[in-house]
């Protein structure tokens, strides 16, 4: 005789979760926002467990890994669902990427460097965005010569991607190459005129050189174009923080620019210029 219990429990199972989404319409913003959390998610679970594979874990794994939609954004999930796409296939695309990306915002870069060079050795060339990833991570680590190479070598394929240039040009500078830095960033100005990241790096850079006469009007550009700066900007920047804190982030770069800003002023005003 065939057990029919367990067809039983799933059927019912999901009978509930439409339910409870025709629920979820008649709801106010904040409480529609927390039924379509449990909705989801309990929808994840029954589906996983009728259907489980590593294409599906590895998607849910990224619905939780968007900043861009609060409600469901859940590291500890997401991180979750991509190793169970490493259990039904350890090769899978991008979740050594994914898991590399959830290490690093844990402070975890030993873990995040391990993830990262197994996805490069598996994936390589497939993946350039690969690169970028372990850049950052070397950047952290203060291994800012290798960060160099690999930042070059992602916008060898993505030569216009702003976010890189403002992160290649951070290492230069750490790495005391504020000419090349500066040349980076003059570039992306001019892709980017008003991006505020790039902006300031191009200051910052230009103040290194002893130019801060010419850095000043930059850093007085970075400081208008950081105060226009909206959170659906900053969740776009940084797709994998966590959007609960993206208030205090935008608060904070603020605050670096405008003090930079007055430390490029305060040198021009006491003649440190070349």
């Amino acid at each position: 005789m065939v057990n029919r219990e367990p067809a039983v429990i799933h059927i019912r199972a999901l009978v509930s979760l439409v339910a409870i989404s025709l629920f979820l319409v008649l709801l106010d913003g904040n409480a529609r926002g927390s039924i379509k959390e449990f909705t989801i998610t309990r929808s994840e679970d029954v589906l996983f467990k009728l259907d489980p594979s590593a294409e599906r874990a590895s998607r849910y794994g990224l619905r939780h890994f968007d900043a861009q939609d609060p409600a469901l954004y859940d590291i500890d999930r997401a991180e979750y669902f991509y190793g169970k796409a490493l259990e039904y296939d350890a090769a899978y695309p991008y979740v050594h990427h994914q898991l590399a990306r959830v290490a690093f915002l844990r402070g975890n870069f030993e873990g995040a460097m391990i993830h990262i060079n197994t996805e490069i050795d598996l994936h390589g060339e497939e993946e350039p965005n690969t690169y970028y990833i372990r850049a950052l991570i070397e950047g952290y680590m203060g291994d800012y010569d290798a960060s160099a190479r690999d930042y070059e070598h992602f916008l060898a394929s993505e030569p216009n991607n702003w976010a890189t240039m403002n992160d290649y040009a951070w290492v230069l500078l750490k790495a005391g190459k504020a000419k090349e830095a500066a040349v980076v960033t003059e570039r992306g100005i001019g892709l980017f005129p008003d991006n505020p990241w790039l902006l300031n790096s191009h200051a910052t850079a230009l103040y290194e050189l002893g130019r801060s006469e010419e850095a000043l009007p930059i850093a007085q550009k970075a400081v208008a174009e950081v105060n226009k700066l909206r959170e659906e900007q900053w969740l776009h920047a940084y797709p994998g923080n966590d959007p609960r804190i993206a208030g205090q982030g935008i608060s904070s770069f603020r605050e670096a620019v405008i003090n930079n800003m007055h430390m490029i002023k305060l040198a021009v005003s006491s003649g440190e210029v070349q």
